[in-house]
């Protein structure tokens, strides 16, 4: 990747402020959920409140990973596509799973072969999802009690992003895309946001949003349906992390990707 990007006002005072060390970068997972829409597909995004952290920015569901949160997978080659060990990749791909339920009521999950859950709106689900989102529940332990497995081979890792070494708060972060399932509907459940929307790649231009949610939909911009964005998903390296390098200027300051 090779692009450059003009940083936000506030990024920039804090990287002309960072004297180091910088913070460790926690592991992370975020899930670009997509749909068929117009003439190619569309996008989850969400809009952070206020109240938040980056609040007032679009993102995607996504969140800090659970080490000890190790749900059984499909596939095997985790620790090859993401860059880490074995028990390290399933806590992502865990994590990836646990955020998109959590924040969108979205489930991947399946009682055996091909099948996936149907409509997870319910009253029973939705206490199910309120455990797991105050930890009381584990997904390995809702998937366990509910005789599903995790349907990760729908997960399709895309990118991994470090935050640069100036932000106070930082993470390793792993994006994954994945398909909306057919009998689900995304809701703004997640409690962090003011809004939510689906919304084209090209149309999410002139919306508020970090640098990697940016470069997420610039890559996803070119594919014309979700069959192409899985398959391109397959041809890169998600294990390599984007290490963005700032470059500070008398006039401003430029994000190098």
């Amino acid at each position: 990747m090779s692009q450059s990007m003009p940083l936000p006002a506030a990024m920039l005072q804090r990287a002309r402020d960072f004297a180091g060390p910088p913070a460790p970068a926690r592991p992370a997972a975020t899930v670009v959920l997509l749909r068929p829409g117009g003439a190619s597909f569309e996008v989850y995004v969400l809009r952070r409140a206020s109240t938040m952290v980056f609040g007032g920015l679009h993102a995607f569901p996504g969140g800090g990973v659970d080490r000890n949160d190790l749900p059984r997978t499909i596939r095997s080659d985790w620790p090859e596509r993401l860059g880490v060990p074995e028990r390290e990749a399933k806590a992502v791909v865990g994590a990836a799973a646990r955020e998109l339920f959590e924040e969108a009521g979205i489930l991947l999950a399946g009682p055996a072969g091909d099948e996936l859950v149907g409509d997870v709106s319910g009253d029973d689900w939705e206490a199910d999802r309120v455990a797991v989102h105050r930890r009381e529940l584990t997904m390995t332990e809702l998937l366990d009690r509910r005789d599903l497995r995790l349907r990760d081979d729908l997960l399709f890792p895309w990118a991994r992003w470090i935050t640069p070494e100036f932000e106070p708060r930082r993470f390793d972060t792993w994006f994954f895309v994945a398909a909306l399932p057919p009998a689900q509907t995304a809701r703004d459940v997640s409690g962090e946001a003011d809004r939510t929307m689906w919304i084209s790649p090209a149309a999410a231009n002139g919306l508020a949003m970090l640098p990697p949610t940016r470069a997420m939909l610039d890559d996803l911009s070119p594919y014309r349906s979700i069959s192409e964005v899985a398959a391109a998903s397959g041809e890169r390296n998600a294990a390599a992390p984007v290490m963005p390098r700032v470059e500070l200027t008398e006039d401003g300051g430029v994000l190098h990707l």
